[in-house]
């Protein structure tokens, strides 16, 4: 039911923040409209791993049990693999959890819908749809340089595929390559790699890029995978410099903000928070109890409050994992102290 009087909302962009932010704005009673480009259910370039207050904020939202009830799993271990050197598995600080794209969006648009929200598929966003009652969810911005984009991601499920923890992260001189137990009794293979000279911006050719080097223990661990080749997808462009929402002229949310350095695996967690933090402000000013800009500047300024310091510290760690003469002492590392995994992991949450 809409609140009488209140002021429509219209969010650009349906990923986990747009949808997300609309659920919480109608469980308020705020007309909401939002537009996305796509359709649903869809496969998007994702680790599909929850940690960190994203779930906290999942729970507030009253979102937490439809993941459950969606297939949800629960990730408690973690690994790290280099060419030559492996750490693990370990227990995670806190346990994540982990849900299919393909699984999740649908999810939520479906709740959304059932909240009374309006959602228009095959919708792509205007240079008109931008100032008061507007909001960018759009995700990541693509960046290029003169040679094209320097960094692309890719993702595939498959199955038949034995993990030695329930997230392994295989780090190679062009990238890495996450794996993660999913709901179906998949497992999503999702990396980021470093654009090669002459290789076209998707990186040519997806499942050999993902299966990693001949002779690596990514090979190995993918030998006799059964690859869902509807799932292969990719995303290029990547921009890994952390931007701050004070600096946007618009309100936006989640990757529209910035995008934390996919190592972290903390990028859905941060789509929920943004969206979280954008709910009552947004709400407010439906009402007529305060001003665009003044509720501009609250969600700009409690979002990079809640994000600064894990993105310094997510693109220190970056920069660390992505030099190849470091990957093998820091695997090393990462099997001897714990203290070093926890800080790690905590910095990044």
């Amino acid at each position: 039911m809409n609140m009488a009087g209140a002021k429509p909302i219209t969010i650009i962009g349906g990923g986990l923040a747009g949808l997300t932010l609309g659920i919480g704005l109608r469980r308020h009673g705020v007309p909401v409209t939002l537009q996305e480009a796509g359709h649903y259910p869809r496969h998007r370039v994702c680790g599909e791993f929850i940690s960190g207050r994203g779930q906290q904020s999942l729970a507030r939202l009253g979102l937490r049990e439809l993941l459950d009830q969606a297939g949800a799993v629960s990730a408690q271990t973690t690994a790290f693999y280099s060419a030559s050197q492996k750490s693990g598995p370990h227990a995670l600080p806190s346990p994540a959890i982990c849900l299919s794209r393909h699984t999740l969006d649908l999810v939520l648009a479906k709740r959304f819908r059932e909240l009374g929200g309006e959602l228009l598929e095959g919708r792509r966003g205007s240079p008109e749809h931008s100032g008061e009652g507007f909001v960018r969810a759009t995700g990541r911005r693509a960046q290029t340089g003169a040679n094209g984009p320097q960094w692309f991601g890719l993702k595939i499920h498959a199955r038949n595929v034995v993990l030695a923890a329930d997230l392994e992260m295989h780090f190679s001189p062009g990238g890495y390559v996450g794996l993660c137990r999913i709901n179906g009794g998949e497992v999503n293979i999702c990396g980021l790699f470093r654009k090669r000279a002459g290789e076209n911006s998707e990186g040519g050719n997806g499942h050999e890029r993902l299966r990693g080097h001949p002779g690596s223990p990514l090979q190995e661990r993918l030998a006799g995978a059964k690859f869902d080749e509807g799932s292969l997808c990719a995303v290029a462009g990547l921009a890994l410099r952390p931007q701050q929402a004070a600096a946007r002229a618009e309100i936006c949310v989640g990757d529209a903000i910035t995008m934390i350095p996919p190592v972290t695996g903390n990028g859905m967690s941060m789509a929920f928070e943004s969206a979280e933090i954008a709910v009552e402000p947004l709400t407010a000013w439906s009402r007529g109890e305060t001003a665009w800009s003044e509720a501009h500047r609250k969600i700009a300024k409690d979002c990079d409050a809640a994000f600064a310091r894990r993105l310094a510290w997510a693109r220190w760690l970056q920069q660390l994992v992505l030099t190849p003469s470091l990957q093998k002492p820091l695997v090393a590392l990462a099997a001897r102290s714990e203290w070093f995994r926890r800080l790690a992991f905590v910095c990044t949450r």
